[in-house]
């Protein structure tokens, strides 16, 4: 038996840059812990699994996979597997909408046309859950190798959700981010803290008039991730802090650039729109391009 997939990069334009995602496109036949076991031999941040839809409401079922374990929900697997069913023909050109059947439930994805070819898609996310703050800074800042002096002293360290949690940590500027590092046995210290897994996401805000509106990185190594390219289900909760503690104004809100994967030599651009204010957010969507790479045929 063979399984046929795609190689995409997504969050770029450009190969060789993004987040690497392997689309298997017809995953009929596969049961969960062969998937897992596929995902873990495509050794990708994730990879994704298409099949038909099962719910009523959505076109396209996926199962998306991280090495270790299967996610609700994921952003660079959303949008690079929209860029692949369009590119196969399952989405014709010119459709506006398609809506994948996560495990989170149905998830819409806006798409946008250059000519026959999907150009951009939005992945619209839930509405955010602020969950609680960690206060101690110290072991923050020992588990990414830093000092409590690169820490932004008065933002919050502090999970926040829109299907998947993640623990975002501001520092003070790019060196800072650049710095840290991802250490296995120092986030399993940090892990018993939480009470959970969870991946960790730092970021700088950028001056006005800079490429980006932040300067990001993720790490997750219990996930199997040592570090991930571009996240984009980090990055609607990403942006939904930032209009929570007042970082970014609402026009500003409207359109914001994550710039990660630049440490690793992913560089990625993650597209953010966020409508409302805080303690009000009213809609959450993250955007961005993919491009192919190769294709492939595993042997189970």
């Amino acid at each position: 038996m063979t399984q046929a997939y795609l190689h995409w990069d997504v969050f770029t334009g450009e190969r060789f840059f993004g987040n690497q995602l392997a689309v298997f496109t017809d995953a009929r036949g596969l049961d969960t812990p062969t998937m897992q076991r596929i995902a873990r031999e495509m050794n990708f941040s994730e990879s994704t699994f298409i099949l038909p839809a099962e719910s009523p409401g959505t076109d396209v079922r996926m199962r998306i996979f991280t090495p270790t374990q299967e996610m609700p929900m994921a952003g660079h697997p959303t949008i690079g597997s929209t860029f692949c069913l369009a590119h196969t023909g399952v989405l014709a050109p010119g459709r506006k909408r398609v809506v994948f059947g996560l495990n989170v439930g149905p998830t819409p994805v806006d798409l946008e046309w250059r000519g026959t070819q999907l150009g951009f898609a939005w992945m619209t996310q839930g509405e955010p859950q602020f969950g609680p703050v960690l206060d101690d800074r110290a072991l923050v800042s020992f588990t990414l190798g830093l000092d409590t002096a690169d820490l932004v002293p008065d933002l919050p360290i502090q999970t926040v959700s829109c299907g998947f949690p993640v623990l975002f940590v501001p520092l003070r500027d790019r060196d800072a981010v650049d710095r840290a590092i991802s250490d296995a046995a120092a986030f399993k210290r940090l892990t018993a803290k939480l009470g959970q897994m969870l991946p960790v996401f730092l970021f700088a805000v950028l001056a006005p008039g800079d490429d980006a509106t932040v300067y990001s990185r993720m790490f997750a190594p219990e996930f199997g991730i040592i570090e991930d390219p571009a996240t984009g289900g980090a990055t609607g909760p990403l942006g939904c802090y930032l209009v929570q503690h007042g970082l970014v104004g609402a026009e500003a809100a409207r359109s914001m650039l994550s710039l990660q994967g630049v440490a690793m030599g992913r560089r990625s651009r993650l597209h953010i729109s966020i409508d409302g204010a805080p303690d009000a957010i009213t809609g959450v969507r993250v955007g961005g391009e993919a491009v192919l790479v190769g294709r492939g045929e595993l042997y189970l």
